[in-house]
Protein backbone atom coordinates (compact mmCIF):
# COMPACT_ATOMS: atom_id res chain seq x y z
CA UNK A 1 0.00 0.00 0.00
CA UNK A 2 1.41 3.40 -0.98
CA UNK A 3 1.78 6.42 1.28
CA UNK A 4 -1.02 8.16 -0.60
CA UNK A 5 -3.36 5.21 -0.03
CA UNK A 6 -2.43 5.13 3.66
CA UNK A 7 -3.12 8.85 3.96
CA UNK A 8 -6.48 8.44 2.25
CA UNK A 9 -7.43 5.58 4.60
CA UNK A 10 -6.49 7.65 7.63
CA UNK A 11 -8.52 10.60 6.37
CA UNK A 12 -11.50 8.32 5.65
CA UNK A 13 -11.37 6.93 9.19
CA UNK A 14 -11.14 10.51 10.50
CA UNK A 15 -14.31 11.32 8.54
CA UNK A 16 -16.04 8.34 10.16
CA UNK A 17 -14.94 9.55 13.61
CA UNK A 18 -16.05 13.08 12.72
CA UNK A 19 -19.58 11.90 11.89
CA UNK A 20 -19.70 9.83 15.07
CA UNK A 21 -18.88 13.03 16.97
CA UNK A 22 -21.31 15.16 14.93
CA UNK A 23 -24.11 12.70 15.66
CA UNK A 24 -23.39 13.20 19.36
CA UNK A 25 -23.24 17.00 19.01
CA UNK A 26 -26.52 16.93 17.07
CA UNK A 27 -28.25 15.45 20.14
CA UNK A 28 -27.51 18.64 22.08
CA UNK A 29 -28.51 21.04 19.31
CA UNK A 30 -32.17 20.76 20.14
CA UNK A 31 -35.46 22.53 20.58
CA UNK A 32 -37.25 20.87 23.50
CA UNK A 33 -40.87 19.94 22.83
CA UNK A 34 -43.06 17.34 24.60
CA UNK A 35 -42.20 13.68 23.91
CA UNK A 36 -39.34 14.21 21.44
CA UNK A 37 -37.02 17.19 21.09
CA UNK A 38 -36.25 18.53 17.63
CA UNK A 39 -32.53 17.85 17.11
CA UNK A 40 -29.88 18.08 14.40
CA UNK A 41 -29.03 14.38 14.67
CA UNK A 42 -30.92 13.32 11.58
CA UNK A 43 -29.16 16.03 9.53
CA UNK A 44 -25.74 14.70 10.56
CA UNK A 45 -26.71 11.05 10.09
CA UNK A 46 -28.05 11.89 6.63
CA UNK A 47 -24.78 13.65 5.80
CA UNK A 48 -22.88 10.57 7.04
CA UNK A 49 -24.75 8.46 4.49
CA UNK A 50 -24.09 11.02 1.77
CA UNK A 51 -20.40 11.58 2.39
CA UNK A 52 -19.28 8.17 3.64
CA UNK A 53 -21.57 5.91 1.63
CA UNK A 54 -23.98 3.31 2.99
CA UNK A 55 -21.60 1.00 4.85
CA UNK A 56 -19.30 3.60 6.42
CA UNK A 57 -22.15 6.02 7.09
CA UNK A 58 -24.11 3.38 8.99
CA UNK A 59 -20.91 2.29 10.79
CA UNK A 60 -20.12 5.82 11.98
CA UNK A 61 -23.66 6.31 13.31
CA UNK A 62 -23.56 2.81 14.80
CA UNK A 63 -20.41 3.77 16.72
CA UNK A 64 -22.28 6.77 18.13
CA UNK A 65 -25.14 4.54 19.30
CA UNK A 66 -22.73 1.97 20.80
CA UNK A 67 -20.86 4.69 22.71
CA UNK A 68 -24.11 5.99 24.17
CA UNK A 69 -25.32 2.48 24.90
CA UNK A 70 -22.06 1.81 26.74
CA UNK A 71 -22.82 4.67 29.13
CA UNK A 72 -21.29 7.78 27.56
CA UNK A 73 -23.98 10.49 28.08
CA UNK A 74 -24.26 11.50 24.41
CA UNK A 75 -27.94 10.83 23.79
CA UNK A 76 -30.47 13.64 24.26
CA UNK A 77 -31.24 12.34 27.76
CA UNK A 78 -27.98 10.71 28.82
CA UNK A 79 -26.84 7.23 27.87
CA UNK A 80 -26.44 3.68 29.13
CA UNK A 81 -27.92 0.25 28.58
CA UNK A 82 -31.28 1.18 30.13
CA UNK A 83 -31.79 3.81 27.39
CA UNK A 84 -33.24 0.97 25.28
CA UNK A 85 -36.35 1.10 27.47
CA UNK A 86 -37.02 4.73 26.52
CA UNK A 87 -39.58 5.28 23.75
CA UNK A 88 -37.15 7.45 21.79
CA UNK A 89 -34.50 4.70 21.51
CA UNK A 90 -36.02 3.52 18.23
CA UNK A 91 -34.95 6.76 16.60
CA UNK A 92 -31.32 5.95 17.40
CA UNK A 93 -31.72 2.61 15.62
CA UNK A 94 -33.45 4.47 12.81
CA UNK A 95 -30.45 6.79 12.43
CA UNK A 96 -28.22 3.81 11.61
CA UNK A 97 -30.66 2.41 9.03
CA UNK A 98 -31.40 5.90 7.69
CA UNK A 99 -27.70 6.61 7.06
CA UNK A 100 -27.40 3.28 5.22
CA UNK A 101 -30.48 3.89 3.04
CA UNK A 102 -29.41 7.46 2.27
CA UNK A 103 -25.97 6.30 1.15
CA UNK A 104 -27.33 3.32 -0.79
CA UNK A 105 -29.74 5.45 -2.81
CA UNK A 106 -27.26 8.30 -3.29
CA UNK A 107 -24.64 5.96 -4.81
CA UNK A 108 -27.01 3.62 -6.66
CA UNK A 109 -26.45 5.32 -10.00
CA UNK A 110 -22.66 5.65 -10.01
CA UNK A 111 -20.26 8.30 -8.79
CA UNK A 112 -22.07 11.42 -9.95
CA UNK A 113 -25.38 11.73 -8.13
CA UNK A 114 -28.00 14.14 -9.41
CA UNK A 115 -29.69 16.55 -7.04
CA UNK A 116 -32.97 14.67 -7.58
CA UNK A 117 -31.39 11.38 -6.49
CA UNK A 118 -29.80 13.08 -3.47
CA UNK A 119 -33.18 14.53 -2.47
CA UNK A 120 -34.80 11.11 -2.89
CA UNK A 121 -32.02 9.57 -0.77
CA UNK A 122 -32.44 12.14 2.01
CA UNK A 123 -36.22 11.75 2.13
CA UNK A 124 -36.00 7.93 1.99
CA UNK A 125 -33.45 7.86 4.81
CA UNK A 126 -35.57 10.21 6.89
CA UNK A 127 -38.62 8.05 6.16
CA UNK A 128 -36.77 5.00 7.49
CA UNK A 129 -35.89 6.94 10.67
CA UNK A 130 -39.56 7.86 11.12
CA UNK A 131 -40.84 4.33 10.55
CA UNK A 132 -38.41 2.66 12.96
CA UNK A 133 -38.57 5.46 15.52
CA UNK A 134 -42.35 5.80 15.54
CA UNK A 135 -42.98 2.04 15.65
CA UNK A 136 -40.61 1.69 18.61
CA UNK A 137 -42.14 4.72 20.34
CA UNK A 138 -45.66 3.31 19.86
CA UNK A 139 -44.62 -0.13 21.13
CA UNK A 140 -42.92 1.37 24.19
CA UNK A 141 -45.91 3.51 25.09
CA UNK A 142 -48.36 0.62 24.67
CA UNK A 143 -46.38 -2.44 25.78
CA UNK A 144 -43.73 -1.77 28.39
CA UNK A 145 -44.40 1.67 29.87
CA UNK A 146 -47.13 0.90 32.39
CA UNK A 147 -50.39 2.80 32.02
CA UNK A 148 -49.07 5.22 29.43
CA UNK A 149 -50.95 3.91 26.30
CA UNK A 150 -51.03 5.94 23.09
CA UNK A 151 -53.30 6.01 20.04
CA UNK A 152 -52.01 6.26 16.47
CA UNK A 153 -53.37 9.82 16.26
CA UNK A 154 -51.55 10.78 19.48
CA UNK A 155 -48.38 9.22 18.05
CA UNK A 156 -48.65 11.32 14.87
CA UNK A 157 -49.39 14.44 16.93
CA UNK A 158 -46.38 13.84 19.17
CA UNK A 159 -43.79 12.37 16.78
CA UNK A 160 -44.65 13.44 13.25
CA UNK A 161 -46.51 16.73 12.83
CA UNK A 162 -44.25 18.89 15.04
CA UNK A 163 -40.99 17.71 13.45
CA UNK A 164 -41.78 17.10 9.78
CA UNK A 165 -41.45 20.75 8.59
CA UNK A 166 -37.94 21.04 10.03
CA UNK A 167 -36.94 17.62 8.69
CA UNK A 168 -38.05 18.58 5.18
CA UNK A 169 -35.80 21.64 5.39
CA UNK A 170 -32.92 19.50 6.72
CA UNK A 171 -33.34 17.02 3.84
CA UNK A 172 -33.23 19.79 1.23
CA UNK A 173 -30.21 21.48 2.85
CA UNK A 174 -28.45 18.13 3.22
CA UNK A 175 -28.96 17.24 -0.45
CA UNK A 176 -27.72 20.66 -1.61
CA UNK A 177 -24.66 20.44 0.62
CA UNK A 178 -23.96 16.85 -0.40
CA UNK A 179 -24.02 17.80 -4.09
CA UNK A 180 -21.04 20.07 -3.40
CA UNK A 181 -19.18 17.82 -0.93
CA UNK A 182 -19.53 14.30 -2.40
CA UNK A 183 -16.83 14.86 -5.05
CA UNK A 184 -14.42 15.96 -2.29
CA UNK A 185 -14.83 12.73 -0.31
CA UNK A 186 -14.83 10.22 -3.21
CA UNK A 187 -11.12 9.45 -2.88
CA UNK A 188 -11.39 8.64 0.82
CA UNK A 189 -14.36 6.31 0.34
CA UNK A 190 -12.44 4.50 -2.41
CA UNK A 191 -9.40 4.13 -0.13
CA UNK A 192 -11.41 2.23 2.47
CA UNK A 193 -12.91 -0.07 -0.15
CA UNK A 194 -9.53 -0.97 -1.62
Amino acid sequence: MTTTQNSSRILALCLCALFTALSAVGAFLKIPIPYLPITMQNFFTTMAGFLLGPRLGAASVGCYVLLGFAGVPIFTEGGGFMYAAKPSFGYLLGFIAGAYVTGKIAYSGGKSASLQRLLAAAFAGTGVIYVIGMCYFFAAKNLWIAGDGMSVWALLTACFFPVIPGDIIKCICGALLAKKLIPLTARYRAALKG
